[in-house]
């Protein structure tokens, strides 16, 4: 029974799922600024671009995209081991195929030709050979934000394989293993990029960028590490140490964005301001998302009826909103206002008609398991 006084005594753990629920929403914001981004390279693959652009958004973007990808992968790295747990791995596969690849392939046959279809369409091109709308047969697009999907299902497959392995690994504390990330994170960032391997792979599965990939699966290990140790269940110790990360995770987060905006320039070296970059990067990642955790931890632990609604409807909201975001953005092309408040109005929007239509989607669905079970018990 769910204990709604004292959530750290229930079988479930609202902060955390607050927490997705928030980063789906800050995915949204991310996405909807790629709309009005100043740079102007969106224009070639984003589903819609506004030339009225703002900076205000291309910094936001520039922040919600250290953290973002990483919290997500933490939360579902820390619900694998308890679905795992509860199945056999033949049981575990089929869940997450039916989870995660059977959503993505209708993504893939669905939602990309409509993501072409209004590429195309707002910037006023020619439709196209029907073929050229799915992702495989379309080198520019590709799967887009669908991505996400058949990754972590990857690692989960991986995971399992792991499990089964039943390695002895030596004890080691949260503090330690927060540690070894950092800095094999910190390793692997580096040496991709003074290799030139930085990008994307893509091919008719699996789209991921080579430099996130090992820090993504990091997180995802984390998550699980974090479980199995009962990390999120303990009381929240760290009210001080949480502001003093809040003031001072500014200072990282500026020389990245100065190393990243002018990675051109040698400042003292290529090899340092390359180390210097990522350790930027790796302290802002650590740092922000300690913050967040924590201040969820602390303030947002408990739910209430609107928070229920956008937790379980987060993944859906997911999956859709790049299409509901685009055709949104198009109807605000020709709208002359400014470009900050475009932004805004794309955000919530999109935000709200994507759950909205995922609820009415499942209110439907309910009604039609009960006149199906009415009908069963009327024969």
């Amino acid at each position: 029974m769910i204990n709604a006084n004292n959530p750290l005594k229930s079988n479930r753990i609202y902060f955390l799922d607050n927490l997705r629920s928030f980063m789906i929403f800050l995915v949204v914001m991310l996405h909807a600024g790629v709309v009005y981004e100043s740079t102007g390279g969106a224009g070639f693959f984003w589903i819609v671009y506004d030339f009225s652009t703002n900076p205000v958004v291309d910094e936001l973007n520039m922040i919600f995209d250290i953290f973002i990808m990483s919290i997500i992968f933490l939360i579902s790295g820390y619900l694998t081991p308890v679905s795992l747990k509860s199945k056999n791995g033949r049981e575990f596969i089929k869940t997450k195929i039916r989870r995660l690849m059977l959503p993505w392939a209708l993504g893939v046959l669905i939602l990309m030709p409509l993501y072409k279809m209004i590429f195309l369409y707002s910037r006023h091109m020619p439709q196209e050979n029907w073929i050229s709308y799915f992702h495989f047969n379309n080198g520019i697009l590709s799967q887009s934000w669908l991505w996400y999907l058949p990754v972590l299902f990857m690692f989960d497959v991986i995971y399992l394989g792991l499990s089964h392995l039943k390695l002895k690994l030596p004890r080691l504390s949260v503090k330690h293993v927060v540690v070894v990330v950092f800095i094999l994170g910190l390793i692997y960032s580096v040496v991709m990029d003074m290799l030139n391997l930085q990008g994307w792979t893509k091919n008719a599965i699996f789209n991921f960028q080579n430099e996130r990939l090992l820090i993504y699966f990091m997180m995802f290990l984390l998550g699980g590490f974090c479980q199995k140790q009962r990390v999120f269940e303990s009381s929240i110790k760290s009210i001080k140490i949480t502001m003093a990360v809040l003031c001072s995770v500014w200072i990282p987060i500026v020389f990245y964005r100065y190393f990243s905006m002018n990675s051109d320039i040698v400042v003292i070296s290529d090899v340092i301001d390359t180390l210097v970059r990522w350790l930027c990067f790796h302290l802002s990642l650590a740092g922000l998302m300690f913050i967040l955790i924590n201040t969820f931890r602390m303030y947002l632990n408990k739910q209430g009826k609107i928070s229920s609604i956008l937790s379980s409807n987060s993944y859906n909201v997911y999956i859709i909103h790049t299409i509901v975001l685009g055709a949104i953005a198009m109807l605000l092309l020709d709208i002359a206002i400014p470009s900050i408040l475009k932004f805004l109005i794309l955000t919530f929007m999109a935000y709200g008609i994507s759950n909205g239509l995922v609820v009415v989607y499942r209110e439907g669905f309910k009604k039609k398991i009960v006149i199906r079970k009415i009908k069963i018990n009327n024969v």
